[in-house]
């Protein structure tokens, strides 16, 4: 199955019903005949979306919708709700307490399964990570202040966007822009990595060019700046097979031509809170890699970056039977700088540490803290001659000035560093790991010898 979705409807020819036209479609109907049974159904059986009729025997399908919202366990479940009137107050009062889509019965299957498969579709974009349960320690925070929306108003027909601008101004908080489809496009293809995109397109079809209008939204969605940003069709094209088209090209909502300022201002207020949702989910993914990947106190690659890294390294050096060097780097004495500067002064160390030996190596070099006080850097395309010049850099490098602590005192540091170098053959690969071991036991000579020194070793070609 493609997706759970629980069906509540007070009649049960229209459960039956929709449970066919979905199971049909390959997915896993669930049906509750009152409110009581969809919140016991939403929290228990956890749908992936919720068709919600507001007329239920029991609790108001608007109180159902409030209520669903105001649980963690079920806010963000898409809501569908089906409704047999097309009364405007109704449709207002059903987005206001936090419906996603709004749809008159009986709806056209072709439609309410584009729609079905569209906001399933951006649930599973968003939904980081599986279940929805925070990671401990990466949950964000509530927002305390959402800033205002950015919303642009794009047509084919300027005066057509302009008017609409004049109608949203005093219904939808936020900076509405008038832009034409080529200006749209433009700034899309050359928005900067991180620069501040629309929150969302409100796309105008003025009916004149329903084909154009679609394959603006399919270039929006292609874009790498725009893609997340939410994308709403206006216009004929939201009637009909056409708005079915829509939903599966990426569009976020597909409305006809006769909706109020009033609900579309509701419809783009929701579309910006599930594309910020999204934003701060995708930023959390984005933190859970790099923590993963990196040592949150120096900024360096972890070891579990840092081995695949150095296979890669070792078989690039096989494909061209060049050397590469591995050093492993040891601060001196570094549990007395704990014992009796305290660990806030170890980590200060550590930080200062990172930072000279980043300095003094390449672009190209990796570096990455394996352990509490040991560094491992990788130097593709290097000899000894090179290797030996760069590990007695490094160690002047730390040696050279006292860091100076948080407490205004100084410390003097310096490190111990075992080099091995490989020379594989062409197409001959040497194992990192065993290089490693080599830099490893070199490390153990020089801390046999007195420490602040380097000694070398060949690994086995």
């Amino acid at each position: 199955m493609s997706g759970r979705v629980l069906i509540v409807d007070d009649v049960a020819t229209n459960r039956i019903l929709y449970k066919a036209r979905l199971a049909a479609a390959f997915y896993e109907p669930i049906l509750a005949a009152d409110g009581a049974a969809c919140l016991t159904a939403a929290v228990e059986q956890r749908p992936d979306l919720i068709l919600l009729d507001l007329v239920l025997p029991d609790i108001p399908g608007h109180e159902v919708l409030r209520r669903l919202r105001a649980d963690p366990r079920t806010a963000a479940i898409p809501v569908i709700v089906l409704t047999a009137t097309q009364d405007a107050g109704e449709r207002l009062a059903a987005f206001s307490a936090g419906a996603d889509d709004v749809i008159v019965k009986p709806a056209a299957d072709q439609v309410l399964l584009a729609r079905v498969r569209n906001l399933l579709r951006a649930r599973a974009d968003n939904d980081f990570p599986a279940g929805g349960t925070p990671i401990p320690g990466l949950a964000e925070p509530a927002a305390k202040f959402e800033p205002a929306a950015s919303v642009a108003l794009v047509s084919s027909r300027i005066d057509e966007a302009r008017r609409l601008q004049r109608e949203l101004s005093g219904v939808l908080r936020g900076r509405l822009r008038v832009l034409s489809r080529p200006q749209a496009l433009a700034e899309a293809a050359q928005f900067p990595a991180g620069a501040s995109v629309p929150d969302v397109f409100i796309v105008r079809d003025d009916g004149s060019d329903e084909a154009g209008a679609l394959r603006f939204l399919s270039e929006l969605k292609s874009h790498q700046a725009t893609r997340h940003s939410a994308v709403c069709v206006l216009g004929p094209v939201g009637e009909g097979d056409d708005a079915a088209m829509a939903f599966d090209l990426g569009a976020d909502d597909v409305v006809g031509p006769n909706v109020t300022p009033a609900e579309l201002a509701l419809r783009t207020s929701s579309l910006v809170r599930r594309k910020r949702q999204g934003d701060r989910q995708r930023a959390r993914m984005q933190d859970s890699l790099r923590l993963a990947l990196v040592d949150p106190l120096t900024g360096l690659y972890n070891r579990r970056h840092a081995m695949p890294q150095l296979e890669a390294i070792a078989a690039a050096a096989a494909d061209t039977g060049s050397p590469f060097a591995v050093m492993v780097i040891d601060l001196d004495r570094f549990k007395l700088v704990n014992d009796q500067h305290g660990h806030a002064a170890g980590d200060q160390v550590l930080v200062e540490v990172a930072r000279r030996l980043t300095a003094n190596l390449r672009s190209t070099d990796l570096l990455a803290r394996i352990g509490g006080e040991e560094f491992l850097v990788a130097l593709p395309d290097c000899s000894m001659a090179e290797a030996r010049r760069v590990a007695e850099r490094l160690c002047e490098a730390v040696e050279e000035l006292p860091v100076r602590l948080a407490s205004r005192q100084r410390l003097s540091v310096t490190v111990s560093i075992g080099v091995a170098v490989a020379n594989p053959r062409l197409h001959q690969p040497i194992a990192a790991e065993k290089v490693v071991e080599q830099a490893d036991l070199a490390l153990l000579d020089s801390k046999g010898a007195g420490r602040n020194q380097v000694t070398y070793r060949l690994s086995a070609a």
